[in-house]
């Protein structure tokens, strides 16, 4: 068995050989440096460039009058594309074939789909909510599905935002929003409120509905030219129970509300009119 001699170039023990690859060592660093540098002074000056166009967008959408959920849509569909082009630009400076990258995401087209469906499923319903406006921005909805309720403060691509009477933010998809029941509380200008309230059954019934709709006409937020009615609406078991029926503004509806439930109290205090609580009356019989 013959042993091999491991043969080493002499060329490698040359100081020339170890200047010339540290001479072209340092060429590509520095030019591979001159990259990144001019790449970080491309990817700032291109960002200032995409603030400066969707300001543009922005203020041509305001000249337009546009919905404030379509220019908040439009403004961030725009910001995504632009920052996609910008990364293609950047990676092109790099030696990066971009025609290759596109052609490689065609050909894988089919898994990319099935791994973001999810979001382009709420892009699409982004898009729905748009074009068929259930609800805009400024709007009190509540999603059929979670129960989900708030005032609609940003229509984005992928998902809306509500802010709760609590003031927290919720984010809802809107590819869900967009195939679910949505009840748009106030799509309507104005709001119908009924106030229950129960008298008791020795308490003159006329006397009790003449008061309480005096009270209504008597309040400055209650709508005079629409329906305002109080009448029997069962027999309870502890007393008789009354609807309170009046309209109020979108704006009034909170605090209208809450008003003429305590005044229904007052006015019926003044009155002479008992309010009844449960009671249960126990017969007893001797045998």
């Amino acid at each position: 068995m013959s042993n091999a001699t491991n043969y080493i170039d002499p060329a490698y023990f040359q100081p020339s050989f170890w200047e010339k690859s540290l001479e072209r060592f340092g060429e590509k660093a520095l030019n591979l440096g001159g990259r990144v540098l001019f790449a970080l002074i491309c990817f700032w000056v291109g960002t200032r460039i995409i603030k400066i166009l969707l300001r543009v967008i922005q203020k041509a959408m305001e000249k337009a009058k546009a919905d404030v959920g379509v220019s908040q849509f439009v403004n961030s569909f725009f910001k995504a594309a632009m920052y996609i082009v910008l990364v293609f630009m950047l990676a092109a400076s790099f030696g990066v074939d971009t025609a290759s990258i596109v052609a490689l995401l065609g050909s894988a087209g089919v898994a990319i789909g099935l791994a973001v469906q999810g979001s382009l499923s709420n892009m699409a319903g982004g898009v729905l909510i748009l074009l068929l406006k259930p609800f805009k921005v400024g709007d009190y909805i509540v999603e059929g599905t979670s129960g989900k309720e708030g005032t609609v403060i940003e229509i984005q691509i992928f998902y809306t935002k509500l802010a709760t009477f609590d003031n927290k933010e919720v984010i809802l998809p809107n590819g869900s929003l967009a195939n679910t029941n949505i009840v748009n509380v106030t799509a309507r200008k104005f709001r119908r409120i009924d106030v229950p309230v129960s008298i008791s059954y020795s308490a003159d019934i006329r006397k009790a509905k003449e008061v309480l709709t005096q009270m209504l006409h008597d309040d400055e937020k209650v709508m005079k030219n629409k329906e305002m009615v109080v009448f029997v609406d069962r027999l309870g078991e502890s007393g008789i129970d009354l609807i309170v029926r009046f309209w109020l503004k979108n704006e009034d509806y909170w605090a209208g509300m809450w008003r003429i439930t305590e005044q229904c109290k007052y006015t019926l205090d003044e009155a002479g009119i008992e309010i009844p609580y449960n009671q249960l009356d126990v017969h007893m019989r001797s045998e």
